[in-house]
């Protein structure tokens, strides 16, 4: 199953620089906090529709492969972030297999949790660095995070509705 928010979200291409954006879209697109956590103090109720979940083969990861431990699974999970119920972001995150040891095992258990809200309660995140990309008139960004050293791979499409624009 997929939704065509994804399908724009795997054609983003990613800037070897930061564009010249303005600075509120900026803001946006270099947060290096909670984008649920934004959500939500927009006076938004944070919800996610749940795509897709589960291990995939490295041939279903081909874009974050170059950034990532060569593995036969990876955990997929591809989302809509909804702000009181209209999508917002659509988010993709990649997690090699031997990430998911110890606490990270609640990755695989996160159903309509938004990510935000397990990723940042951890005191042991860590983030290599935000590239931002674009697909016609929507930006986006990715971001390898690493939690206790382990990486995993984040990609967030922001959709027309969400206060980026």
């Amino acid at each position: 199953m997929s939704h065509p928010a994804l399908t724009q979200l795997r054609a983003l291409r990613y800037f070897e620089e930061i564009p010249p954006l303005d600075a509120a879209q900026l803001d946006w697109l270099l947060l290096e906090d909670s984008m649920t956590k934004r959500f939500e103090q927009q006076g938004k109720q944070v919800t996610v529709t749940l795509i897709q979940e589960g291990f995939v083969t490295a041939d279903a990861v081909q874009d974050e492969l170059p950034l990532l431990p060569q593995e036969p699974r990876y955990w997929l999970r591809e989302i809509l972030l909804c702000a009181d119920g209209e999508p917002w972001l659509a988010g993709r995150t990649v997690v090699p297999e031997s990430t998911l040891t110890g606490p990270e095992l609640a990755l695989q258990k996160m159903g309509k949790t938004p990510l935000g809200r397990y990723l940042f309660t951890s005191s042991e995140l860590t983030r290599d660095f935000i590239e931002i990309g674009r697909n016609a008139d929507l930006w986006g960004r990715r971001s390898r995070l690493r939690l206790s050293g382990k990486p995993l791979m984040l990609t967030e499409l922001f959709l027309p509705a969400s206060p980026l624009y």
